[in-house]
Formats: structure tokens, C-alpha cells, sequence
């Protein structure tokens, strides 16, 4: 029996052989300084912090250099697939506005993207090792593994099919032909041509140099139902989609022997690998990493729950993926995160903390960078799925909402009072007067002044038509005639003669407003609610 017919036996009904997919799949016309990038999560669970991390390195490296960031979904463990795993990988994605050049859901030329789906192209390249005697049949049972893992384990060896324990190896092919006659179940292994004793250096693009033994086991390729393991599908998959960068988690770094042997023994040419610390989480004394099971703001429903725009937890990913995008940031309010540029030098070698605080802050900034208009929108869209009768209230006077969300917006130095868009209703409720007359919650205390003196002010001081300097000058003048002092000095020399400061006066007026003794600009609140209902407010603080 030819090595052809061998694979062919071992391997029937392949459709095509490895020549046919490597022309099916040619070189991507693209230049050397573009990346070809991929995002490859399992369908286990929803999207997660930890999943945005990955992907928006692959994204922005791509985007940056005019290249290419792809969505493959590897699902050959059906163990830990999980019900509609991977079109809710895709609608997550979708849902938070984030689009993939190419990959499952997005089309492309080098699909299919799901990797269940390229069954034949795994077992052509597993034909191919066969034929080349770099692959054979192993007949090893469960036991016999748990035997030998249990062994190795005891005796602290390394653990795997390697050397002696290979004991299918060798095995000619009247005899494999025999057992599989026989009814023994097989699975494909690689017959590593590793030595142990040995070294690989992995040139990580992050880590820098990194050296470890050379890989002699005999991995695993394509299992008993015919699907490839995730080593093997990787190298294939990397090198159809031509992937110039492989950007993944620090946990596959002890990975890298198998697939620099696997890469090699194929004929493949090495991507570039960059391994990307976790972000952790400290737990007492404990630091681990975020998890999506325990931590509810590790879950990107969090996020959209409470109004946090997926550009948000970019610009914090951002953060974490360059040190020195935090300043640049914070110095650049014209600029987008596409501005910037990312470098595989400034990314952190060890684990970074989320940081929740800090991400709540980069939102306040960001909002506080909107349009009122902007703000606007993504404040109707919002409430109209999370508080419908709060959409209610502010669609009912757009333009009234309009101005309540530009006070202090539209200046040098806004203010950065939202964080997140549910937060906006407990900001401002007090500038609606059906939400105020609702509000059960107690005045703040304050130093305060006759009744008549406040009503004085609005109905013959105030006029809505003073530009800023002036009303506050009229608001002044007419304080200190009726009791308030406008020198610091004086007033702490002789507190007994006054009501208090003029700044006393205007903070009895925030606390007739809003209950509060923090606001925006007591000057624009004073303007938009307008004289009526002052005048009822201060009835009602009176009463």
C-alpha cells in the first residue's frame, strides 16, 4: 500500500488534498507593513471584558495599518459549545457596534470562519504529515492515558505520549491495518520530531525573547470524530488566512513549542506572535483574573445596562493596551482612539487590574466631549429601552432637554458630572417639573432668609434677557441690600450683622431649585425653569 493509499485509508472521503486548498486560499495582496490580524474565541459563553480586550488589540493593530482583523470561531470542542454560542459571539459583536473586516458574520474570501465547518481542510494538511510518515494512528485508550498521565504525574514527569510511551509509533501498517479490522478506535497524532533537550525562542513582541524546551510530544491532530484539535486547526487556519500577527492571551505562551513544530513540519511560514497579559482582579490577597462568572462588571451587559457606550470601554481597553494613552488622551480632546498608535512595546508584560473607577472617569470625560445633540440621541435610544417614561418627559420638550444638556458643555472646561446615560435622569430630574413635584426627598439644609426677600429677587430683579456677568452682579447688589455681605473679610469680622454671604444667598436659591447644594450653574438652572415655576419652588420651600 502506497503512503497515499495509507491516508487515504486512515482518512477516507477527503474531498480535496492540501494542493488544492493552499491554491484556493492564495497569498492576500496586501504589503508588509499591513497586519492581517485575527479574533478567534470559542462560542463558551457571551462577550466579555476579557474578550474585548483580545479583540480590540487585533483591531486597532489591523485598522492602524491599513490591514486586516478577522472573527474565526473555534468551536471543534462541542464539550464546551454552548446553545446559539456562536451567533450570539456574532450579535454581541454587532450589537456594540463593532465590525470585523472579514470572518463569520462578516464574509469574506477565506472562509468558512467557523471552524467545524473546515473539517476537510484539517484532514488534507493531516493526509499530507501522513504521507510524509510525520503523522500516524494512535489506538491508545481513555485508560490507558489516565494510566499513563497518573504514572507520569507520580513520578513528576513531564505529562504526555512521548518517547516510550509513544508505543504506536512505530507500528507498520500491516499492523495498524490489523487493529483497525479488529474494530479498535484511532486518532491521529503528530510524530513529533522534537528534542526536549532542545531549545525554541519564541521572539515575543511583547515579552521580548522567551526560551523553552523544543516540543517531543506527540500531539494530538485530528481527534476520533474527525475534527482537529485546537494546535493543529490553528496553524492551518493561520496560514490559509495568511495572519501575519497572532495576538492571544499569555496562557498560550507554554504553547508555542507545539505550533512553531507544527508550522514547520506543515511547510507554513511563522507569524509573528504577541501574548497580551490578563486583566486581573484583586480579591483580599488574591489577584486572579477577571472572570466572567464572578465579576458582574466583567459582562458587557453590564455596560449596556447602565448606559456606558461601547467607545467608553474602548477608550479604557485603550488605557491598558499603552501606558501612554491615558495622557495623550486627556491632552488630545479633538482626537479619536484612531488617532492614536498603538505599539507592542508599550503594552504591559504582566497582568493590568481593571480598574472600574478609572473607566467610570474615562466616561465622564467622554461625555463630557459630546454634542448636546449627541448626548441627545444616545439619551433617547437608551431611555427608550430602559426608562420609557423618563424618554417620555424629555421628548416632550426637545429643545427644553437640549439646553438642560449643553449647561456648561460648550466651554473651555465642561463639566463631568455623567458617567453613564442612567445616570443623567438622577442629574437633572429637578429641571422637570412633573419629575420635582414627584421627588419626595428633603431639602438640603441651609442657611436661609425671609420668603419675601427670594420672591423680591425674581419678580423684580431677575431678568432673563442678563448675559452671565450681569445677572450675577444684580444678584450681588441686591443681596447685600437686604442683609448680605459681599466681603469675605467683613463678614468674618462682624458674622453677627448679616444673613450670611452673598454666596449663602445663591446657595439657598440651588437649594430652592433642585434640594441639592451641588448643581450646575445656578444661572442657567434660574433661566430655563423660568419665573412661574421659581415662584412655585420657593412656595413650596416655604411651606
Amino acid at each position: 500500500m502506497t503512503n497515499e493509499e495509507y491516508s487515504n485509508f486512515l482518512l477516507p472521503n477527503v474531498e480535496h488534498d492540501w494542493k488544492y486548498y493552499e491554491e484556493k486560499y492564495p497569498k492576500r495582496n496586501i504589503s508588509e507593513s499591513q497586519f492581517v490580524t485575527r479574533f478567534a474565541p470559542s462560542p463558551t459563553g457571551f462577550v466579555h471584558m476579557g474578550s474585548l480586550y483580545a479583540s480590540f488589540a487585533d483591531l486597532q493593530l489591523a485598522k492602524q495599518t491599513n490591514g486586516i482583523c478577522i472573527l474565526r470561531i473555534e468551536d471543534t470542542d462541542g464539550k464546551r459549545t454552548v446553545e446559539n454560542g456562536v451567533q450570539g459571539i456574532i450579535d454581541d459583536f454587532k450589537n456594540l457596534g463593532i465590525t470585523f473586516d472579514e470572518g463569520m458574520g462578516f464574509g469574506g474570501e477565506y472562509g468558512p470562519y467557523l471552524q467545524s465547518e473546515r473539517k476537510d481542510i484539517y484532514q488534507a494538511y493531516a493526509k499530507k504529515l501522513i504521507e510524509e510518515g510525520l503523522a500516524y494512528p494512535c489506538f491508545a485508550t481513555p485508560e490507558y492515558l489516565d494510566e499513563i498521565r497518573e504514572y507520569q504525574a507520580h513520578k513528576k514527569l513531564r505529562i504526555g505520549i512521548y518517547k516510550k510511551y509513544a508505543k504506536d509509533r512505530d507500528l507498520s501498517q500491516e499492523e495498524v491495518l490489523e487493529r483497525i479490522k479488529n474494530g479498535e478506535k484511532y486518532i491521529i497524532r503528530l510524530k513529533s520530531p522534537g528534542n526536549f533537550d532542545n531549545k525554541v525562542v519564541l521572539h515575543d513582541l511583547i515579552k521580548g525573547d522567551i526560551e523553552m524546551p523544543e516540543n517531543d510530544i506527540d500531539e494530538v491532530i485530528i481527534k476520533s470524530d474527525g475534527l482537529p484539535t485546537y494546535h493543529f486547526a490553528h496553524a492551518i487556519d493561520d496560514h490559509l488566512m495568511h495572519t501575519t500577527h497572532v495576538i492571544r492571551g499569555d496562557e498560550w505562551v507554554s504553547s508555542y513549542p507545539i505550533h512553531e513544530q507544527l508550522f514547520k513540519v506543515l511547510g507554513f511560514e511563522l507569524p509573528k506572535y504577541a501574548h497580551i497579559a490578563p486583566i486581573t482582579k484583586k480579591e483580599g490577597n488574591i489577584v486572579r483574573k477577571l472572570s466572567k462568572r464572578k465579576d458582574e462588571d466583567a459582562a458587557i451587559s453590564y455596560y449596556v445596562k447602565k448606559g456606558i457606550p461601547t467607545q467608553v470601554i474602548r477608550l479604557y481597553l485603550a488605557t491598558i493596551e499603552n501606558y501612554d494613552f491615558e495622557e495623550w488622551y486627556t491632552n488630545n480632546p479633538d482626537k479619536t482612539i484612531d488617532d492614536f498608535n498603538f505599539e507592542f512595546d508599550k503594552m504591559p508584560i504582566g497582568g493590568t487590574a481593571f480598574d472600574i473607577e478609572k473607566l467610570m472617569s474615562i466616561s465622564k470625560i467622554y461625555f463630557s466631549r459630546l454634542k448636546n445633540t449627541e448626548l441627545f440621541d444616545m439619551l433617547d435610544k437608551y431611555t427608550e429601552e430602559y426608562d420609557v417614561d423618563f424618554n417620555k418627559v424629555i421628548n416632550e420638550n426637545k429643545e427644553y432637554t437640549l439646553n438642560i444638556l449643553n449647561i456648561e458643555r460648550d466651554i473651555e472646561r465642561p463639566r463631568k458630572d455623567i458617567g453613564a446615560l442612567d445616570e443623567v435622569k438622577s442629574y437633572f430630574w429637578y429641571m422637570y417639573p412633573t419629575l420635582f413635584d414627584e421627588n419626595n426627598d428633603v431639602y438640603f439644609e441651609i442657611k436661609s432668609c425671609d420668603k419675601n426677600i427670594v420672591l423680591d429677587y425674581i419678580n423684580n430683579i431677575y431678568d432673563k434677557n442678563d448675559d452671565q456677568e450681569k445677572w450675577f452682579n444684580k444678584l450681588k447688589e441686591f443681596a447685600s441690600l437686604n442683609g448680605y455681605c459681599s466681603d469675605k473679610k467683613e463678614y468674618k469680622e462682624n458674622p453677627d450683622k448679616y444673613i450670611g454671604m452673598v454666596s449663602d444667598f445663591c446657595a439657598l436659591l440651588r437649594v430652592i431649585i433642585c434640594k441639592k447644594n451641588q448643581s450646575p450653574n445656578i444661572y442657567y438652572l434660574i433661566k430655563y425653569l423660568g419665573k412661574e415655576e421659581l415662584i412655585k419652588r420657593i412656595n413650596k420651600y416655604y411651606n
